[in-house]
């Protein structure tokens, strides 16, 4: 493997033509790895002989599962390291063999995650990409042949942040080649038709695996309370989380009888065919938002701590709800660390009813 470090032999594009298999590495949580999904097509579109493969963490894997772009997808074990150590170095086995037995040509790394770099230099392919990582020695710069930069404003969306990985390797991509593309697969599709027979009714899925990127229960209640006095059907969902659960039972002990409750009953292809149904979808920075996106619902999100210029709703109708906060977005997780972020439950229920009726109309 050729390691190139200096800005004269990393300008160098990649021959795609001289592609046979590439191999796309996504280890991030479950949105991270859905706004990477442009890459498969991206690549796929520019070498289209070429095999494309991904490696995400396990729980992952329905983000990209079915990708019409993908030939195959391979998981790392995000609890791998809990098994025994003969355990652990069978499945680590097994997979450095899988991956071995592809011979990529291609390597797109897409985070800083170390695996990375010693899968580019174990599985040797003639080229590999991935991320500048500020205070990483030698040992990362010299492991591929070609590395990008990170905006220093850091305000990038993370689907371009991704696609400059490519853009690094001398492909341009198109406008209409940078859709976040999800497949639920038709028994998804006919779960989701189960459940919800009609279309057209809006989906609000209020809670996030991280507490401090919710709003509260109140204002979720008020804003039900609303759009049902409007004639709107609600569809709340949530993950089977405890947390999560408990958030949606208290909405709606407040508005009883209002929404239809789905949560903790769907998978996420599940969810994804549910989103597709729906006429709006209101929700805060989570997966699900992204995920409603991709499928082309038009999409109401509200953010605090998170920044929307990054994160918000990608290539779909919405409107982002957000407070006039001098500190956000922070990043923090609530206002001083406490899981509590304030630029979020300040957010008027009035806005966010603006909002929606704004897509509505």
């Amino acid at each position: 493997m050729a390691a190139g470090n200096s800005a004269g032999n990393l300008r160098d594009a990649v021959p795609l033509r001289a592609i046979a298999r590439a191999l796309v590495i996504k280890l991030r949580h479950h949105g991270d790895v859905l706004l990477a999904a442009p890459v498969l097509s991206v690549l796929k579109a520019h070498a289209p002989a070429a095999e494309i493969d991904a490696l995400v963490y396990d729980d992952t894997a329905p983000m990209l599962a079915g990708h019409p772009a993908m030939h195959t997808l391979y998981t790392v074990g995000r609890r791998w390291r809990e098994l025994g150590a003969l355990a652990r170095f069978g499945a680590e086995r097994a997979l450095y063999a899988a991956l071995r037995s592809r011979r990529y040509d291609l390597i797109v790394h897409l985070s800083e995650q170390p695996r990375g770099a010693w899968l580019a230099r174990a599985l040797k392919p003639h080229f590999s990409v991935a991320p500048i990582v500020p205070g990483r020695g030698a040992f990362w710069r010299n492991s591929f042949t070609h590395r990008y930069p990170l905006p220093r404003n850091g305000r990038r969306h993370a689907v371009e942040l991704n696609l400059d990985a490519l853009r690094r390797i001398g492909i341009q991509p198109s406008a209409e080649e940078r859709r976040v593309q999800f497949v639920p697969g038709a028994e998804a599709e006919a779960k989701a038709a189960a459940l919800v027979p009609e279309r057209g009714f809006i989906h609000l899925h209020p809670t996030s695996r991280w507490s401090f990127k919710s709003w509260t229960v109140e204002k979720n209640a008020e804003l039900i309370g609303r759009l049902a006095a409007e004639g709107h059907r609600v569809v709340l969902t949530a993950s089977p989380a405890a947390a999560e659960m408990e958030m949606v039972a208290a909405i709606e002990r407040l508005v009883p009888g209002k929404a239809l409750n789905l949560a903790g009953r769907l998978s996420i292809k599940e969810l994804g065919a549910l989103a597709a149904r729906a006429k709006l979808f209101i929700g805060v920075d989570s997966m699900p938002m992204h995920l409603a996106a991709a499928m082309g619902t038009p999409t109401v999100a509200l953010f605090g701590p998170s920044g929307d210029q990054e994160w918000g709703p990608w290539n779909v109708a919405h409107r982002i709800v957000a407070s006039g906060h001098s500190c956000r977005p922070c990043g923090n997780d609530g206002c001083g660390g406490g899981k509590v972020s304030e630029c979020l439950t300040t957010l008027p229920v009035e806005q966010v009813h603006a909002a929606a009726r704004a897509l509505l109309g």
